[in-house]
């Protein structure tokens, strides 16, 4: 099961976060969060969407994931787990060459609320290690599993030198009563103008075949997209500015 992000808010939340390790914040109200802290929830530019996916990379869903994204025309940014890169690294070269943005996701996926400090950080140190071996070029962004972000998580990931971008939209895609029709939906449940996009090219997480109505679901998204005078791509095009408020 998903939930909405945990995410840290302002000075006071902190604090209080720090006493007690983790980092709950605003737990499942996006639309607040967007406004608390909109770098860390993914917010750039207005004419834009990145569009990113979780839980990868799988050698049998991810494949179809990219010839898809070939046929559209768009990268994105993959926020792909550690154990899954190191078993199939032919697969995150390719996905690399065709131009797409690899990302850190952890290791394994495990939520952050239920690890020590040293677990944490083992785990994150881990992921980017291997991401910057099999692509040759250091990753730049983090998104915690379950997109709980813990103290321990935050502070990890800053010291490796990753930024931490969370979603304003998502598909709701790892559900067994997931359809292209619900993906959609979810989608564009929220205005997507200058989001970011949570799905998944892996069901390793998630209810089985999940990751097939996601991709039937891309070229109804793209036509969205297009019917609203918006470009499609990978984080690293998004121009998402790091305010005041941001973690």
């Amino acid at each position: 099961m998903k939930i909405w992000p945990a995410v840290l808010g302002g000075t006071a939340m902190v604090g209080v976060a720090a006493a007690v390790h983790v980092a709950p914040g605003l737990p499942a109200f996006a639309p607040m969060s967007d406004r608390l802290a909109p770098s860390l929830m993914g917010r750039g530019d207005p004419g834009h969407v990145a569009l990113t996916f979780d839980d990868g990379p799988d050698p049998w869903s991810t494949p179809y994931f990219l010839r898809m994204l070939d046929d559209l025309g768009w990268r994105a940014t993959f926020f792909v787990l550690g154990a899954m890169a190191r078993r199939s690294p032919s697969l995150v070269a390719e996905m690399a060459a065709a131009g797409h943005e690899i990302a850190v996701h952890g290791d394994t996926h495990i939520s952050y609320l239920t690890r020590g400090w040293a677990a944490t950080r083992d785990d994150i140190v881990r992921a980017r290690a291997s991401v910057a071996e099999l692509t040759g070029v250091g990753p730049r962004w983090f998104r915690p599993p379950y997109g709980t972000l813990t103290l321990a998580a935050h502070r990890t990931s800053r010291d490796e030198g990753l930024r931490t971008v969370l979603w304003t939209n998502w598909g709701k895609d790892w559900r067994v009563t997931s359809t292209s029709d619900s993906v959609l939906r979810h989608v564009l449940a929220r205005d997507v103008a200058g989001g970011t996009v949570l799905l998944h090219d892996s069901d390793c997480a998630s209810a089985p075949e999940s990751w097939r109505p996601t991709i039937a679901a891309l070229p109804r998204l793209a036509d969205a997209f297009a019917s609203r005078s918006l470009t499609c791509g990978p984080l690293r095009d998004h121009g998402i500015v790091l305010g005041r408020r941001d973690v």
